[in-house]
């Protein structure tokens, strides 16, 4: 069984991050959780954390919500 986390599998990781980033998202600004999702989907952090060479999967919701929130949503 190969555990290593690449480009071609870090996607499976993805949604647990999202909507839990997207939830906060969603009670700081009064929206809905699709609205919420959508502008995660949109934002710089989102594309990063496509990326496995970036490590951001290694991250908490809470610490990249905050990356978020730092940068331009």
């Amino acid at each position: 069984m190969n555990l290593e986390i690449n480009d071609s599998n870090v996607h499976l990781l993805l949604p647990g991050k999202v909507a839990a980033v997207a939830a906060m998202f969603a009670e700081d600004n009064h929206c809905t959780m699709l609205e919420a999702m959508r502008e995660f989907y949109k934002s710089a952090v989102y594309q990063q954390l496509e990326h496995e060479e970036t490590k951001l999967w290694h991250l908490g919701a809470v610490a990249l919500y905050e990356m978020w929130r730092e940068g331009s949503h």
